[in-house]
């Protein structure tokens, strides 16, 4: 039976979460594929809000198993804690299973994390959540990192994490910082470990036994296409791949499997971190996007970054993922302006160009080539069919689909689940 794979087709922040939520209602099986708890993904029922970090939207939909898949860096301290929240909400852990593959996130990788970012001159600084993921990932590509089996095997984790971090302590010393305290760290992880121990299985193993039972799976992605490691505004990125073909790599799924890759766009443009941002708005406009849209990270609560749809940028990314299915979030945040832009070209040292230059330096020097359209001023929070949508808002999203080359298959006015529609 069919796979399909849902990424986030800007910086991240597309609101990936939700459209999990809202498609999990035919799935079976969730695998969250790639990144670390540096991703936030929020969900809202009825009057409760939920912020996941590692584990996997399909959650709230009773019966539906989900995997953290062995792409994903596990902090398992902040798993457990995110577990143990959901519990107390009444959902049903049991169905989360941690790949045995996954790579481990410890202090010593969060520390690292924020002295590398603390020292780099403002030219250079990443804008990292300072949550472990980057060194964690180098720790995998090193090939020294832990592996989520150990988690079941706390004879063989306790020395492989005290190696570890005695490695750590002395790159600490170095520098002068203050090392971790060592036996204080093993103590929660140890008790974590324990907690953990009975979610940990083969997950490639799971999903595709699913696959061949005829079960339906979604593969999630977190952050978003242009913080791919290999295809985003490099270096100002994540350090995995966030693309829909990190799906078969991140979840062990081969990819004759994959039918559908829906990708999540905002009605809209933002940016969380540092690194050069085209459609930026340092005004009044941009001050309004922000504050309209609550745009405030779900992970750090840092102020996004916000601007105009950059159709470049969404168009380069629609091509690399293969989406066939978008899902357009945050119409209603546009609902009160006179006109609207959308970046449709950029200008570079005074030649025009369609495509995102691979360069981060050159992107930061581009301008946005803009198309001004008018706006609906109208309220499309009630909308509950595309049909209800106002005229100007139907324009708005055909165009759109026309410069990314893609086609829309579900539109969301508002947080809630019924504030969702397919188009």
């Amino acid at each position: 039976m069919p796979v399909d794979i849902l990424v986030g087709t800007q910086w991240g922040d597309e609101g990936k979460g939700k459209l999990i939520d809202v498609l999990t209602r035919d799935c079976d099986m969730v695998v969250r594929f790639q990144g670390g708890n540096n991703a936030g993904h929020t969900v809202e029922i009825g009057n409760d809000k939920f912020v996941l970090h590692l584990v996997p939207s399909g959650i709230f939909r009773p019966g539906v198993s989900c995997l953290i898949g062995n792409g994903v860096v596990v902090d398992p301290v902040a798993l457990a804690s995110e577990m143990r929240e959901l519990e107390k909400s009444g959902m049903d852990v049991s169905v989360i299973e941690l790949s045995d593959k996954a790579q481990l996130i410890f202090d010593y990788h969060r520390k690292i994390d924020g002295i590398k970012e603390a020292s780099a001159d403002n030219g250079k600084k990443i804008g990292t959540t300072k949550r472990g993921i980057g060194p964690a990932y180098s720790d995998k590509a090193d090939r020294c990192g832990i592996r989520g089996w150990m988690l079941k095997d706390q004879a063989k984790l306790k020395p492989a994490f005290y190696e570890q971090a005695e490695k750590y302590n002395l790159l600490f010393a170095a520098k002068g910082v203050e090392p971790i305290d060592i036996d204080a760290a093993w103590k929660i992880v140890a008790e974590t470990a324990q907690y953990l121990a009975k979610h940990v299985s083969d997950t490639v193993i799971s999903v595709n036994k699913a696959i061949k039972d005829g079960k339906n799976v979604l593969c999630e992605g977190a952050q978003g296409m242009l913080l791919d490691i290999d295809h985003g505004t490099y270096p100002f990125v994540t350090s995995s791949n966030t693309i829909s073909g990190g799906a078969c790599t991140g979840a062990g799924i081969a990819p004759t499997h994959i039918r559908d890759i829906w990708g999540v766009l905002k009605a809209y443009t933002t940016r969380v971190g540092e690194g050069p941002f085209p459609t930026e708005l340092l005004d009044e406009t941009g001050e309004r996007l922000r504050r309209i849209g609550g745009e405030f990270g779900a992970t750090t609560g840092r102020p996004r970054r916000c601007g105009w749809f950059d159709a470049v940028a969404a168009a380069y990314s629609c091509m690399v993922n293969g989406i066939n299915k978008l899902a357009i979030t945050k119409m209603d945040v546009l609902d009160q302006f006179e006109e609207i832009k959308i970046c449709t070209a950029y200008e570079l040292d005074g030649n025009k160009i369609d495509a995102l230059p691979s360069s981060a330096d050159e992107l930061a020097r581009v301008k946005p080539v803009y198309e001004i359209v008018p706006g609906w001023k109208a309220d499309t929070t009630k909308c509950r069919d595309y049909n209800e949508l106002p005229e100007n808002a139907k324009k708005y999203l055909a165009r759109i689909a026309e410069l990314v080359d893609s086609k829309i298959a579900i539109i969301s006015v508002g947080p809630k689940r019924e504030q969702t529609f397919f188009a």
